[in-house]
């Protein structure tokens, strides 16, 4: 399957955001895009950090810099899973 091109996923989003809004999603495609979507922004910048990491020779700043986005897209996805700190009451 091919990638979508900027215009097919802004008009996807567009729609899914309005679905939403009238709440016409009974079989979740809209959540799940715009789930999808919320995420993917985190993962493409950790692809981009590790890269980075990898082609300057595995530089300290950058591993800092890594490691500081793996655990961002680490609370992302807790977050969307709506299993926060605060749902097991340890805040």
């Amino acid at each position: 399957m091919s990638k979508p091109t900027d215009i097919e996923l802004k008009t996807a989003i567009q729609k899914a955001i309005e679905m939403k809004e009238h709440d016409q999603d009974p079989d979740f495609i809209a959540k799940s895009l715009l789930n999808l979507q919320f995420r993917m922004r985190f993962y493409e910048e950790l692809a981009q950090i590790a890269d980075r990491y990898m082609n300057l020779g595995q530089a300290e700043n950058e591993r800092m810099l890594l490691l500081r986005t793996i655990e961002k897209v680490k609370e992302i996805e807790l977050r969307t899973a709506k299993l926060d700190i605060e749902d097991f009451g340890l805040e």
